[in-house]
């Protein structure tokens, strides 16, 4: 898969509530794992999530899917 299939896929499960606002989602290492691709690709896809502001990061504790109210 390519980086904008793995983005497009992600944003697909956030908008129908796989991931709802605030959840955390997996692991760097499980996305990677899931979509059978490097850690490194799986950063590039959580920047260009942030970017298109569906996302934001909490240091030390993951990634999780923004809310109406962020």
């Amino acid at each position: 898969m390519t980086n904008e299939q793995i983005v497009s896929d992600l944003a697909e499960r956030i908008a129908s509530g796989e991931y709802p606002a605030h959840s955390k989602l997996p692991s760097m290492r499980e996305l990677a794992d899931l979509y059978s691709v490097s850690v490194g690709t799986i950063a590039e896809v959580h920047r260009r999530l942030k970017e298109r502001g569906l996302t934001y990061g909490v240091p030390g504790a993951g990634v999780y899917v923004e809310g109406p109210d962020s």
